[in-house]
């Protein structure tokens, strides 16, 4: 297939043929669930070259590379990442996902997006299996490469392949993103759905006007990382608010909205609030309370977090604030939406009691939406025990009851059990010292990865993961380190060759 320009010269100049790869791989827009024209480019790229490629209906790829000469009875391996990219983008930013090309610039080390995702999770294993691809001497066991789609979303691809097929039980999946650390466990999770119907009526009062409540500044992230997930929920931050005023004044609300994406920490939000000219400076005495008190407490992980009430214009059509009555919730619709906003569990709920400072159960309540019938917040549970899962969802189901709204759950995925026994682990251990002169660092991590899925399709199957310094994944401040991938790179070269020793 042709792909688009997204620059009128190349932005990466160097010699990585992983790079070169990836700032190709940014012309085609790969969102999850529009994946047909990466995988259609990868297909055909690979059969070019001379590799088998199979594509499923899901438009999922298995691509077979003979060994390489004096590699023959050497075990297969399977090198596997996912197609599609998470689609998030700056307020301000106009970018069609469906359409357009990312538009790449390199700041030193790191290759940015313009006002958007990146698309390095997780096109650079796409890259580098176009890499291995494209070297026709390099030297490595049969490779059997899996890249699947909806990763992002549903784990849907991973879940639909067929993996009968497959001969390797060793299995490297490159969708970590930090250079030194072998992944060799992962999290489980399930997404949660709360539902509170609406029940619309007039707001009271001519003199009611219009305001947007909202929380912005937040950094956000991949709600996975244990690093950041101590970071501010916007949504969970605005039910915080809410709670408060309505403690503290009278106002009608009429619509809630925050988050993008539910494995996204979400770093926006926003509520609709009609409020009487006699309750606005009480609403505002009380954001500027909640403005002191969070510049505390996110001091350390989102010092830039900043909530603020406006009048909103927009929601008349002569522009004048509470120049027309709109519809809103009525008292118990209202009073249901902050409560359950106010109790739903929202970040680490457990820590892990054997490996030191990773996370075992948490949740995040990633997007929140109101339309004509309900308000829906999404959430994403994970944990490593399965155990803890199940008694999260228990608490979610439980909290429902309470409040009187719906509660369903879909999109489970299991979680990928420490294996003992690896021969992978120790080989990766043994190159990496070998080439850096240090010991390579061994850890599980609370994010879900697709090694889960495949170990119950393969139950016997010894799985690692690994990958470059890759930052602020799901957000538009994604960046890549340009020499972390040279070195990650040059680095599994040598773990497939030392597959033969």
């Amino acid at each position: 297939m042709s792909v688009k320009s997204n620059n009128e010269t190349k932005v990466y100049n160097g010699e990585c043929l992983v790079l070169r790869h990836f700032e190709e791989l940014s012309k085609i827009p790969r969102a999850s669930g529009n994946e047909k024209g990466i995988s259609d480019y990868v297909a055909e790229f690979a059969m070019q070259r001379g590799c088998t490629a199979e594509q499923d209906e899901r438009f999922n790829l298995i691509i077979r590379k003979p060994a390489a000469k004096g590699y023959e009875e050497v075990e297969p391996v399977i090198f596997q990442g996912h197609l599609d990219m998470v689609c998030e983008m700056n307020k301000g930013t106009t970018h069609d996902f469906a359409n357009d090309p990312i538009s790449l610039r390199i700041d030193g080390d790191m290759i940015y997006a313009r006002g958007t995702t990146l698309g390095a999770d997780n096109g650079i294993a796409v890259a580098t299996a176009l890499a291995i691809i494209d070297m026709p001497d390099m030297a490595h066991p049969e490779l059997e490469m899996i890249l699947t789609t909806e990763e992002e979303t549903t784990m849907g691809g991973a879940f639909h392949l067929d993996a009968s097929t497959l001969k390797g039980r060793r299995m490297i999946n490159f969708d970590s993103d930090r250079e030194g650390i072998l992944f060799v466990s992962s999290a489980g999770g399930v997404n949660i759905y709360h539902s509170v119907p609406i029940q619309w009526t007039k707001q009271e009062g001519e003199a009611g006007q219009p305001y947007k409540l909202s929380v912005h500044g937040l950094k956000g992230g991949h709600s996975g990382d244990d690093i950041i997930h101590e970071r501010g929920n916007a949504n969970k931050l605005l039910g915080r608010m809410l709670d408060d005023l309505r403690r503290h004044t009278v106002f009608q609300l009429a619509g809630v909205h925050g988050g993008m994406k539910v494995n996204a920490i979400p770093r926006e939000a926003e509520a609709s609030l009609y409020l009487h000219e006699s309750e606005i400076e009480a609403a505002e005495a009380r954001v500027q309370e909640m403005n002191r008190i969070l510049s505390e407490e996110y001091l350390q992980t989102d010092e830039g977090v900043e909530i603020t009430l406006q009048a909103d214009a927009s929601s008349h059509p002569d522009g004048r604030a509470g120049s027309s009555s709109g519809k809103v919730f009525d008292d118990a619709t209202k009073t249901s939406v902050i409560r359950l906003l106010a109790l739903m569990p929202s970040g680490v709920l457990s820590m892990d009691k054997a490996i030191d400072n990773l996370v075992r159960t948490s949740t995040n309540p990633g997007v929140m939406t109101t339309d004509s019938e309900a308000f829906v917040v999404q959430s994403l549970a994970r944990s490593s025990h399965r155990s803890q899962l199940d008694d999260v969802l228990r608490t979610m189901e439980t909290l429902a009851q309470a409040i009187g709204c719906g509660c369903r759950h879909d999109s489970f995925f299991p979680g990928w059990p420490y294996r003992p026994d690896s021969g992978l682990r120790p080989l990766f251990e043994e190159v990496y010292e070998r080439r850096y002169g240090k010991p390579l660092e061994v850890k599980a991590i609370h994010a879900g990865l697709e090694c889960g899925v495949l170990i119950e399709k393969l139950p016997e199957l010894d799985a690692v993961s690994c990958g470059p310094n890759l930052y602020d994944i799901h957000t538009p401040d994604e960046h890549l380190s340009i020499s972390s991938v040279e070195r990650t790179w040059a680095f599994l070269q040598d773990v497939l060759q030392a597959m033969k020793e």
